[in-house]
């Protein structure tokens, strides 16, 4: 029985993975997961540049008594300390040119042109070769509507004293009375932000492209009546463990992979000295990877990441095993995909509760769902990094799987035995029924 099960599930494996799709398709992975990594640095070899910053050409027909553009500067400058990053701030320089000349020469730049207005103080306008984005937008409304504010405020006759005091940034102090929290707390934030995202996303993915695997495989067999002939040889009981074996293995194989291209990426991006992706403060990968080993979260990382994967593999198990039970219910591949909706559905749900745990923050009703087998492998781990439920807990959600994955054998196993040489679809679940009261 063991040598006919591990034929069969080299035999399985060897289709997945000795095929040039295998290849092809690992090769564009790497090329996509590595290019999205180094985005910025490749599109600066073509002529982009993320680290320069933008630069506003300033005409100030404004009085002269308003100093409005020494206002600028100082604007910019509060706002660049506010923000706590350089890329946010603008290079602003004076001039007397025509604004059209001005783009006509450096097409990239902007020119603001400011004139007086009698009921609003200032009035501006901002000429550019193209759209601003959004956001650098939203920065100089902020930087111009501060320096409108402190004109008015100047023109109402307050002192120089009291107009600094106004005009100044607010410094919020942050006092957490237990320190632990504090490095806790924001280890917590960059992971939940930033880092796991990119768990989630290709463990949802690879559940789909198990299950997908699993039915059009038994369905193959049932199409092409070559599940006569595995049947006359094997016992139906080996036949489906080597699906589920084969089919984990390969996943388990995959995931390994991507994390390699992760990795690579990674590694291509600190050796050209590369920092944020794409412009982005809240990305730098440096940084983020040193907050994260000088706080507290580390040691939390210790025993969650073991625990999250004995649950994420325990779940790939449980998704092959019913995907297998299915499969062998159905006579076609279109009637396997009407079923696989459902599991689609489940793990979306454990997708996007894991994505709104941090916002509903000690939710009774994400707590339950964490013990939900075939949710809990998505959702358990998140809410045993923010702290919402224990060790203990994450168990027990262990155990419920592994009880689950059981039960599915003894019962689907039964189902199997029946459904894989059933090709009519008439009076299917009076036979399955039947299989299960044996």
């Amino acid at each position: 029985m063991k040598n006919k099960l591990k034929f069969l599930v080299k035999i399985s494996l060897n289709r997945k993975i000795k095929t040039k799709w295998f290849v092809l398709a690992n090769v564009i992975f790497a090329v996509l997961i590595v290019g999205l990594f180094n985005a910025d640095t490749i599109i600066n070899a073509f002529g982009g540049d993320f680290d320069e910053v933008q630069k506003v050409y300033v005409k100030d027909n404004s009085n002269s008594e308003y100093k409005t553009y020494n206002l600028l500067k100082e604007q910019n400058e509060s706002y660049k300390k506010l923000t706590s990053n350089s890329d946010n701030a603008f290079k602003f320089k004076k001039t007397k040119d025509n604004a059209k000349d001005i783009i006509k020469k450096d097409k990239d730049a902007w020119v603001l042109v400011i004139d007086n207005d009698k009921d609003n103080v200032i009035r501006v306008k901002l000429v550019s070769e193209g759209y601003a984005s959004a956001s650098e937008y939203a920065q100089i409304t902020t930087i111009l509507n501060d320096v409108k504010s402190s004109l008015a405020l100047s023109l109402s006759n307050i002192s120089s004293a009291e107009l600094k005091k106004i005009s100044s940034p607010i410094q919020l102090e942050r006092k957490i009375l237990d320190e632990s929290k504090k490095s806790e707390a924001e280890g917590t934030q960059m992971i939940m932000s930033t880092v796991f995202p990119l768990i989630i996303l290709p463990f949802f993915a690879l559940t789909i492209f198990l299950v997908q695997m699993v039915g059009a495989e038994v369905n193959d067999e049932k199409t092409t009546r070559g599940m006569e002939i595995i049947i006359s040889n094997v016992s139906p009981k080996v036949h489906f463990f080597s699906k589920v074996i084969a089919s984990n293995l390969f996943v388990l194989v995959q995931g390994v992979l991507l994390v390699g291209y992760a990795l690579l990426g990674i590694g291509i991006r600190s050796y050209f000295g590369s920092k944020s992706i794409l412009g982005a403060s809240s990305f730098d990968i440096k940084g983020l990877l040193n907050s994260i080993i000088g706080s507290d979260v580390m040691s939390q990382l210790g025993y969650v990441i073991p625990l999250a994967l004995i649950l994420m593999i325990l779940t790939f198990i449980g998704y092959a095993l019913l995907a297998g039970i299915l499969a062998s219910m159905t006579t076609n591949t279109e009637d396997f995909q009407q079923l696989q909706m459902p599991i689609v559905i489940l793990s979306l749900v454990g997708y996007y509760l894991a994505m709104m745990a941090g916002v509903f923050e000690g939710s009774i009703f994400i707590k339950i769902f964490a013990f939900v087998p075939f949710i809990s492998a998505i959702l358990a781990p998140s809410l045993l990094i923010l702290g919402q439920i224990g060790v203990v807990e994450f168990v027990i959600a262990i155990i419920l799987m592994i009880v689950t994955n059981y039960v599915l054998i003894k019962y689907g196993l039964r189902i199997y035995k029946v459904g894989i040489l059933n090709y009519s679809s008439k009076n299917l679940w009076k036979k399955m029924f039947k299989a299960l009261r044996r």
